[in-house]
């Protein structure tokens, strides 16, 4: 295209053998350019098709790519940066979007916006065509997590029509090549300060007969592993705080009242539950200070700062070794009151209590102590 800085839209399709859908999906798209006298390309990132579709496409008009890495995010990602366009709008080639509507997408970017998403729920859903637990399990649950873990005003993160600024979404570097890329433009746009908004958005059954691509189990499980890795605190250290507190509280309990609590007679089994649980919560928050650390520096991320980024192998060594001290010395108290008994059959039941704690606060010391020469390690720069 000799004049492809002065498009202004291109509306992009990924497509693996999408021969019995592609052309209406075109045909659609460019009468919407037609109507509206849009300057603008119909762009189809193929993704090793073998059913002819190319030849479709090329027939009505459309720009092809070859997209050879196989993947969703993939196709995705080639046609964004082949794309001439200033604005891309995206949608599958299935024909389960509406091609002739997506003026409301336009005004939003030229307005400003970086990212505009559809919404398929305020849209409407046609009948059959979004499966039961996609609709009232998945796509809920993951949008939920997103919109805790990101603060990203989206309740469709999985949309497949959406619109965004090409150089501003080039800028993101998106680099997933499954079904998870379209997890990974909200959350990197959201962690970037883009300006993200929704509109609604219809879906219909698409009009392929053969089985979609998608595998539900498979891929939302690959969207929340993205989520949970994107989100270091959440994945991390909220879960290792808490349970840190839970396990601190119920030995403290213990310790205190030890025949019951709450009419449960926990004692000794609940004093080394308690211990089980400081020390995970305790390995939880080391690793969300081992990843934040990792973060700052490898730029994977951007955090915002706790008090862990403090961390360092001085104050780590310093007060892993007093809390380590701390259980020695209970320990040698323990056992020279042992001794002093003539390492008899001593009350295992008192032994026990004093032992447990002396023990947790033994094995949280060390590894405080050497996770601060984890942490120096990790921000080592390689040049």
């Amino acid at each position: 295209m000799s004049h492809e800085n002065q498009v202004e839209l291109t509306i992009l399709m990924p497509c693996l053998n999408e021969a019995e859908t592609i052309g209406i999906c075109i045909k659609k798209a460019r009468s919407f350019l037609e109507r509206n006298n849009i300057y603008g390309e119909i762009l189809i990132s193929d993704n090793g098709s073998t059913d002819g579709s190319q030849v479709i496409a090329k027939d009505l008009g459309a720009r092809v790519i070859e997209t050879p890495e196989r993947g969703y995010g993939a196709a995705l990602i080639g046609g964004c940066d082949a794309a001439y366009g200033k604005y891309i709008i995206m949608g599958d080639a299935d024909d389960s979007y509406d091609f002739t509507n997506l003026m409301p997408y336009l005004e939003r970017l030229r307005a400003g916006d970086d990212l505009v998403m559809g919404n398929r729920f305020k849209g409407g859903i046609e009948k059959g065509a979004m499966p039961f637990l996609h609709r009232y399990l998945g796509n809920p649950v993951l949008s939920g997590i997103g919109r805790l873990f990101f603060k990203c005003p989206i309740n469709d993160f999985h949309c497949g029509l959406r619109g965004y600024n090409a150089e501003r979404m080039r800028e993101l570097e998106l680099h997933t090549t499954g079904m998870e890329y379209a997890s990974e433009m909200v959350v990197k746009s959201a962690i970037n300060g883009f300006t993200i908004s929704e509109v609604p958005t219809t879906l219909s059954p698409d009009g392929r007969s053969r089985a979609p691509h998608l595998r539900s189990w498979r891929d939302g499980w690959r969207h929340l592993k993205f989520l949970l890795i994107h989100s270091p605190s959440w994945l991390f250290l909220y879960p290792g705080l808490a349970l840190m507190a839970l396990g601190l509280f119920l030995g403290a309990s213990i310790l205190f009242f030890p025949e019951y609590l709450l009419r449960v007679g926990l004692d000794l089994n609940g004093l080394l539950y308690s211990s089980a649980m400081v020390i995970l919560g305790f390995n939880l928050v080391s690793f969300h200070a081992f990843a934040e650390t990792y973060s700052i520096h490898a730029k994977f991320i951007k955090v915002e700062k706790s008090f862990l980024s403090k961390l360092n192998a001085n104050n780590c060594a310093l007060f892993g070794l007093g809390i380590f001290i701390i259980g020695l010395s209970i320990l040698i108290i323990v056992f020279l009151a042992w001794s002093r008994e003539g390492f008899m059959l001593y009350d295992p039941h008192r032994l026990m209590r004093i032992t447990i704690p002396a023990v947790t606060l033994v094995l949280v010391g060390i590894q405080l102590l050497f996770s601060g020469f984890f942490i120096e390690i990790l921000r080592i720069k390689v040049k």
